[in-house]
């Protein structure tokens, strides 16, 4: 039996300055922390890295702090890729509690051997960067860190669109992504 194929890498220190400078990932969506969709969405990983402040959360995870605080997605990958030992590690924001494991399993399947990086494309084939799975090596020589662009970085890498489903990477940026989260999750919660 083979143990998990992919490490994640969580970021959880962004300013929400839409959100008024809340911290998004400790918002309780129906009775949950958004922090903790994510967590569960990437269970399977063998090693999880969180890059933020620490705070309380459903699993056990390594904390990891970008430098400076607040620098940006691309120096919080940084920051993190140092703890991340398996070859494949999925990215994703915080803020993302629709993403389930279905989502990042098959983003994992999709990094075949022809290209660096498989990253959530919306209908249009517009990516979300911090939805995706990424040969590590590749993100360790795309240049992240304090000051790049993560766009720019990891956009130059080989990486091929995966439509996920509904939702998947909807983020909390605002809140009326709150209020419509809120609501998709208490109904997923009343069906279940």
């Amino acid at each position: 039996m083979t143990g998990p194929s992919y490490d994640a890498i969580v970021l959880a220190g962004g300013t929400s300055r839409r959100m008024g400078g809340a911290d998004k990932t400790a918002l309780t969506l129906a009775g949950r922390p958004v922090l903790d969709y994510v967590l569960d969405a990437v269970a399977g990983a063998g090693r999880v890295v969180v890059v933020g402040p620490p705070r309380p959360t459903v699993r056990t995870v390594e904390w990891r702090r970008e430098q400076p605080p607040g620098g940006g997605p691309a120096a919080a990958i940084a920051a993190a890729l140092p703890a991340v030992t398996a070859d494949v590690v999925v990215v994703v924001a915080g803020d993302l509690p629709l993403l389930s494991a279905d989502a990042v399993a098959q983003l994992v399947a999709s990094v075949g051997a022809d290209v660096d990086g498989a990253v959530g494309v919306d209908a249009n084939g517009r990516p979300q960067w911090l939805c995706g799975a990424w040969r590590a090596a590749a993100l360790r020589a795309a240049g992240l860190g304090p000051g790049a662009s993560l766009r720019d970085t990891v956009g130059r890498l080989s990486w091929t669109g995966v439509v996920l489903p509904v939702d998947a990477a909807a983020d909390c940026d605002t809140p009326d992504d709150v209020r419509r989260l809120t609501a998709t999750l208490a109904t997923r919660s009343a069906r279940a």
